[in-house]
């Protein structure tokens, strides 16, 4: 019952006491035992109905000053507490008041602002390959132009008075970048839970953001049939394809050759991506001077430069040593296009790692990637043998 009934039904109770008395007045009697024991019996149920509303006040009252707290906290404050209540609720079963305020989607819960933010900077942090990129965060199926000078572009040149200018104009044409749902699974150990609300999503965030950096590296790298393109899946194999003439080495001509695929005015940006191993098999190689090409570099991003360029290592590239594969891209990775979904979820899974006294935290998301300028990036793939 609510206040407003509780109230109603003491005023019907005080009306009834009321009357047993003016009974006995009227009567000039004393009151029964019955009627005694009927107006104890009201009486007794106004104080119920009394304490019952002066604990609802101090509910009321405790309430009003934890809504004055997190109204004093910052929304990266109330993220945390939100993001953490929620986790530790699914796992007891027990409603928290903070992870009420996260927005539930198809998926669990539609993470923060604040913390899916903190999440991409992670996964920033990690793959530079991502962080290159070009990315559109909007939702819904999403079309890109795509610009090709490769064989009439816009030209200037010199004009004779009275003759028509020859006409150039680009050739446009747009890729179309949709989403597809990826989940990436992240274990944690449920003595974490009993940890701060600051730590628990901390260590979470950490976590996921490893998980995500290998998966979406991967894709924006090598793409996946039917699914997200990738450069290896969308880029010029026309034009801007290098075969190697061996499976397990490379030579430096080859290097110059695949770095001079990219055209001056895009060279500024541009770095070299490959596998550990392949990385490996270059330092070995020499110029005609018998100097190192690729040189150890405290200045350089990742350690290493390589014909001037930065050099990064991803273990989502094939190394050298296998027939056939793209083994080496180099270019400015502002080429290729990614489209994020603007929301990102999170679901608790309590079974999976049960036995490991564990849970299970799944991040979803959506994403898609394709070579938005072809000019941008090119490839190096192995040769089909060593012969």
């Amino acid at each position: 019952m609510n206040r407003k009934g509780l109230e109603e039904k003491r005023n019907d109770l005080k009306s009834q006491m009321s009357a047993l008395l003016e009974t006995s007045k009227k009567e000039e009697r004393a009151m029964t035992d019955e009627e005694v024991s009927k107006f104890d019996e009201l009486e007794k149920e106004i104080q119920n109905i009394d304490a019952t509303i002066e604990r609802e006040d101090k509910m009321d009252n405790m309430e009003e000053k934890e809504i004055k707290k997190d109204v004093e906290m910052t929304e990266e404050e109330r993220d945390i507490k939100a993001f953490a209540g929620y986790i530790r609720s699914q796992v007891t079963g027990i409603e928290n008041r903070a992870e009420t305020q996260l927005t539930k989607g198809d998926n669990g819960a539609v993470i923060p602002k604040t913390i899916i933010n903190k999440i991409i900077e992670k996964v920033e942090e990690i793959s530079p390959v991502y962080r290159l990129a070009t990315k559109y965060n909007i939702a819904g199926t999403v079309n890109v132009p795509k610009e090709d000078e490769s064989s009439d572009s816009i030209t200037v040149a010199y004009a004779t008075e009275f003759t028509d200018l020859t006409s150039h104009s680009n050739k446009f044409a747009t890729i179309e970048l949709t989403g597809y749902l990826y989940g990436a699974l992240t274990k944690i150990s449920k003595s974490l839970l009993r940890n701060s609300d600051f730590n628990l999503t901390n260590w979470v965030i950490n976590k996921m953001a490893k998980k995500i950096a290998k998966f979406i590296e991967g894709e924006l790298l090598n793409g996946t049939t039917s699914k997200v393109s990738g450069i290896i899946g969308s880029y010029d194999s026309t034009n801007m394809k290098l075969a190697l003439a061996k499976k397990s080495s490379i030579t430096a001509d080859e290097l110059i050759d695949l770095q001079e695929l990219i055209p001056d005015v895009y060279q500024a940006d541009a770095i070299f991506v490959m596998n550990k191993k392949t990385r490996t098999a270059i330092r070995k190689l020499k110029d005609s001077d018998g100097n190192y090409l690729l040189n150890r570099d405290l200045s350089a991003k990742w350690g290493y430069t390589l014909l001037g360029k930065d050099v990064y290592c991803s273990d989502n590239l094939t190394a050298l040593g296998t027939a056939s594969k793209p083994v080496i891209i180099y270019g400015d990775f502002s080429g290729l296009a990614v489209k994020e979904s603007e929301t990102s979820e999170i679901q608790i899974l309590n079974e999976l790692f049960a036995a490991q006294h564990a849970i299970g935290v799944v991040a979803w998301g959506e994403i898609d990637a394709k070579v938005e300028d072809t000019q941008k990036l090119a490839v190096a793939v192995s040769g089909s043998a060593d012969a």
